[in-house]
């Protein structure tokens, strides 16, 4: 009798509900909401944890923690090799049940099908709005996922803390800010300038500021120029991202002192945050950039 309850209890419970959703190439159906998942891009594996779920393995862990810091991974999240060459072995060996691919996985999309499920979202895209992308890729990760409303509501807070960020800005500068070019230093020679289609400037106008020189959309929504080009913003604030290991070695050269902006105090640098991340990094570049231009002194 006991045996026969537990198995009409059985039939009587509701299965798991199926969920449908698309990525970039085709709609796919899941019997469950996936648990064991593999992000080989850094901005899936912030948007992951984003949704409180924590990937049994990131692409180049190492580098996450440099490059993109917050977040921050938990222990025990399996290094995947590159994002341009990803260790199917390792991945294989996590046993995951979805994996997160993104621009720099095109090439292996096949091979990684045949280890699980294999979502493909291509982020970054001249022809696209990286930034909505971003919002909307994280909202079909929230429905996959079943945490669609953990989404939606981590939406409106990143959209708060953003303008929250912008009126420290203002408030620091008395309402009138200078506009920005927010840039990267890659080395003593070269810079990668953010501008049209970047979650940079997607930072910059959710906090009500003007990039001084967004250009036109380009694909990951940046160009790189010379060092000495940024000479040409004599009434802009340079607003730099770290990491930058050569700054000692360019910093103390006279093409860099007299920069027109580093002359006018007009030179902040921002701690680390990843440039082509997901839906939060424009909330956390948004707070960093405040932290950075709030120290600056007011004219």
């Amino acid at each position: 009798m006991f045996r026969l309850l537990v198995t009409l209890m059985c039939l009587a419970a509701p299965a798991a509900a199926q969920v449908t959703v698309a990525d970039d190439r085709r709609p796919q159906t899941f019997d469950a909401p996936p648990e064991r998942v593999v992000a080989l891009s850094w901005a899936m594996a912030e948007m992951l944890l984003g949704l409180e779920v924590t990937p049994v393995g990131v692409a180049e862990t190492d580098g996450y923690a440099t490059w993109v810091a917050a977040p921050p991974l938990p222990d025990g999240v399996a290094d995947m090799g590159l994002h341009s060459e990803p260790n199917l072995e390792a991945i294989a060996d996590a046993a995951p049940d979805l994996i997160l691919a993104s621009d720099q996985q095109q090439a292996g999309l096949d091979a990684l099908g045949q280890i699980a499920p294999v979502m493909w979202f291509e982020s970054f895209d001249a022809a696209q709005d990286n930034p909505a992308k971003a919002r909307e890729t994280f909202l079909t990760l929230g429905r996959l996922l079943d945490r669609e409303a953990a989404a939606r509501e981590t939406l409106k807070e990143i959209d708060a803390r953003t303008a929250a960020a912008g009126a420290r800005v203002h408030a620091h500068f008395g309402g009138e800010v200078p506009p920005v070019v927010p840039v990267r230093l890659l080395t003593p020679a070269a810079v990668r300038v953010h501008g049209a289609n970047s979650m940079a400037t997607a930072a910059l106008e959710g906090m009500g500021l003007t990039h001084a020189d967004a250009g036109a959309p380009t694909d990951w929504g940046f160009t790189q120029r010379r060092v000495e080009d940024l000479s040409e913003y004599e009434d802009a604030i340079v607003l730099h991202i770290d990491p930058f290991p050569a700054g000692e070695e360019l910093y103390d050269t006279p093409l860099w002192r007299f920069m027109p902006f580093v002359q006018a105090d007009r030179f902040a640098v921002a701690e680390p945050v990843w440039t082509f991340g997901g839906a939060l990094s424009v909330a956390r570049l948004a707070e960093a950039f405040a932290d950075a231009l709030t120290e600056l002194p007011v004219e």
